[in-house]
């Protein structure tokens, strides 16, 4: 089984209620990703990059079932052989829109699925967006991953729950603004130091309205160490990682062994 890939996360601007050019924007930077003598083995993107925070006008915005961007990306992900961890875009379904990822495997198969669990009322997603019921995962290489998006990182127990059921690595596309870079690179240190797993996280970079948001994207290791990180400029992060290090460090320090649910489970 392999357990080295390769990682590009794509840390584009969006233009926010501009689907077109977002969607040129991105094929873009999917071609240059796998231009280089080295193709990556995973393709990352950021958090909404269809639509951006277009909220008031996300229902006629929004991709019908994920339609456009699942044939896009399953069409790329089979041509260049790689997998995709689609960022999020704004799928409208019959009983409203979601913040959804979409992954594909190196066949172009849909290999899954999540929708945002969590809302964030300081962008008032909750009067727009329907929240998701179900943890997102999917398998990579015959390793297993978890998804989360942007706000979900705020809440430690989906993490752990991700990395209970065998997740390894952990997916995070964003759009996290300024000023809070700090909480940004604490709340993903302590995700993969807490769950021993790697955290690939991608933010979306530029200024849309009075809010700007800093790029900053990151690949942890399981020790929490930073293996890459971004600056504020639009750009594709490359990371090399080894699957078992998981394993390593999960042996090193058993936390999952020692763990006493029966005493602080609600």
């Amino acid at each position: 089984m392999t357990t080295a890939l390769r990682l590009a996360l794509l840390q584009m601007n969006i233009e926010a209620g501009n689907p077109e050019a977002n969607f040129g924007r991105l094929k873009e930077m999917l071609e240059e990703a796998v231009s280089g003598a080295k193709k990556p083995d995973v393709i990352v993107f950021p958090e909404m990059w269809n639509t951006g925070y277009a909220l008031t006008e996300i229902e006629s915005l929004a991709d019908k079932n994920g339609e456009r961007t699942k044939a896009m990306l399953s069409s790329f992900a089979k041509e260049h052989r790689v997998h995709i961890v689609g960022g999020s875009i704004a799928e409208s379904k019959s009983d409203g829109v979601y913040n959804t990822t979409y992954a594909f495997d190196r066949e172009g198969n849909a290999a899954g699925d999540y929708s945002k669990i969590h809302l964030f009322r300081l962008m008032d997603e909750e009067k727009y967006l329907q929240a998701g019921d179900k943890p997102g995962s999917l398998t990579i290489e015959g390793e297993q991953a978890g998804m989360m998006i942007c706000y979900d990182i705020r809440f430690p127990e989906l993490a752990r729950k991700l990395a209970l059921q065998g997740a390894k690595l952990l997916f995070v596309p964003a759009e996290w603004p300024h000023p809070r870079l700090h909480h940004w690179r604490t709340l993903l240190t302590a995700r993969a130091i807490e769950n021993q797993m790697f955290v690939i996280a991608c933010n979306r970079m530029g200024k849309s309205g009075d809010t700007s948001f800093f790029g900053h994207s990151m690949v942890l290791d399981p020790w929490g160490e930073t293996i890459a990180e971004a600056g504020e400029e639009e750009t594709i992060l490359y990371a090399d990682i080894d699957l078992s290090l998981v394993d390593t460090v999960r042996n090193k320090i058993p936390v999952f062994e020692d763990r006493r649910p029966a005493l602080y489970n609600e």
